[in-house]
């Protein structure tokens, strides 16, 4: 039996992101969220990186040859994973489930919402009262200007390295 039961190519559900380059060259990754068997969202990644030197000699199809050879291993990866844990992914939304063998779209669960509150006002309550206009404020003075990062970093470094 097939571990991918999805009406789209696996890679359409991909997310692909860049990090900030680092000294050693540019890193990517690649995430496939789904939703598990008790509704709530889980990811899968796949991180890569492309080499200074490689995408100097290899020049504009360095990206594109790392890339798909990316996600060939990360769909190999997630294959693999389904078998080995008798696991299907599956669903008609843009977000598959995963779910176990004989499981049927009508008995895997719809994500969480939450509970409304009474006493909660509305959106157009708060869209109202949030508005400039409304509040009789001049718009111009109301607008901020980006802060700063809340953590020191040393020149040249980032978050990741």
């Amino acid at each position: 039996m097939a571990s991918i039961d999805l009406p789209r190519p696996l890679v359409d559900y991909f997310a692909f992101a860049e990090t900030a380059p680092t000294r050693e060259g540019r890193r990517f990754s690649i995430t496939l969220p789904y939703l598990r068997a008790d509704g709530r969202i889980d990811r899968l990644q796949w991180w890569y990186h492309l080499a200074e030197g490689k995408e100097k000699v290899l020049g504009d199809e360095a990206l594109r040859s790392v890339r798909a050879e990316a996600i060939g291993r990360f769909s190999t990866h997630i294959e693999r994973w389904l078998h080995n844990t008798a696991q299907i992914l599956r669903g008609e939304g843009p977000i598959p489930h995963l779910s176990s063998p004989g499981t049927t779209d009508a008995s895997m669960p719809v994500p969480a919402t939450l509970p409304e509150r009474p006493d909660a006002p509305t959106t157009a309550a708060l869209s109202e009262s949030a508005s400039p206009v409304a509040a009789g404020v001049d718009e111009e003075a109301t607008t901020q200007q980006p802060s700063e990062a809340p953590v020191d970093l040393p020149p040249g470094r980032t978050a990741f390295g």
